[in-house]
């Protein structure tokens, strides 16, 4: 497995810049086609027929020409920024839709969606306020968040991996193995290990580290004791271990558009000090 096509969120936040530079980096290690994909932020359903059609309202009409016109500048600077990397393989997309929608729907045509943590101090009127809880719970497919604080020049050189045995930790290995195996070092953290032994067996995490180590993978098994929460003992561990990514399972499920997460997936989204790789 490999990524061939990367999609980015694009919009004109102050993160806008540092997310866009990350997915250039990682398309362009990965020989990935990039898609910067940039949603007005009006819902489809207000659209008579089809997206390609106007709003019956004038006044809707004359709303969507100025979220237009924001899409058409974020797609201007990811245009530039793609053209001073020398960037052949890539394409822009407006996105005529509310901005959860739009990204998750562009998702399920990509191996892989970059957006950024949610800001609390860039509160937007077209965003729910889970954007990245919303994308994972809903794309079906890899996202990497990346936190709103901070500048990143590696991620995935050295990556925690948080393992339980489930199905969400499953899949979000599998989708982040082309990160995996470029990796300088990474560490499969199994916690509290002797609470789930008929999950992990008399050696927690030695079965998925031989299917990482097949897949190229340089893994070593860390098993951890903590009485924390689990959300809050990984963080803990990648300070400690100076990781550049983690990888991990989100757990949680959707009503209507309330967000309803699990109580590590909620804290690391909450406390992120380092890029994450989550699938649900």
């Amino acid at each position: 497995m490999s990524y061939k096509t990367i999609l980015v969120h694009l919009d004109q936040s102050t993160h806008n810049a540092e997310r866009s530079r990350i997915a250039a980096d990682l398309a362009q290690q990965h020989q990935a086609h990039l898609v910067g994909a940039a949603p007005t932020g009006l819902s489809r359903f207000a659209y008579p027929h089809n997206p390609a059609a106007a709003p019956a309202a004038p006044a809707l009409a004359g709303h969507l020409a100025f979220l237009r016109q924001r899409a058409e500048t974020a797609l201007a600077g990811f245009d530039a920024m793609a053209a001073r990397r020398g960037i052949a393989s890539c394409e822009r997309r407006l996105v005529d839709d509310e901005t959860e929608a739009g990204l998750v729907l562009q998702a399920r045509y990509s191996d892989l969606l970059v957006l950024s943590q949610t800001d609390p101090d860039e509160a937007s009127p077209n965003l729910i306020a889970a954007l990245p809880e919303y994308a994972v719970l809903h794309c079906a497919r890899p996202v990497l968040i990346l936190p709103y604080a901070g500048r990143f020049e590696r991620v995935g050189e050295q990556a925690l991996v948080a393992w339980d045995g489930s199905m969400e930790a499953t899949r979000a290995i599998t989708g982040a193995l082309p990160l995996l195996r470029r990796a300088r070092k990474v560490t499969l953290a199994v916690f509290n290990p002797p609470a789930a032994y008929s999950v992990h067996g008399e050696q927690p995490g030695a079965d998925i580290a031989l299917y990482l180590a097949r897949h190229g993978v340089a893994v070593e098994v860390a098993q951890q004791a903590t009485e924390l929460d689990i959300g809050n003992a990984l963080l803990s561990l990648a300070a400690d271990l100076g990781s550049d990514l983690i990888v991990m399972g989100a757990y949680g499920h959707s009503r209507l558009r309330e967000v309803v997460l699990g109580g590590a997936t909620r804290t690391v989204l909450a406390s992120m000090t380092v890029p994450v790789l989550m699938t649900h």
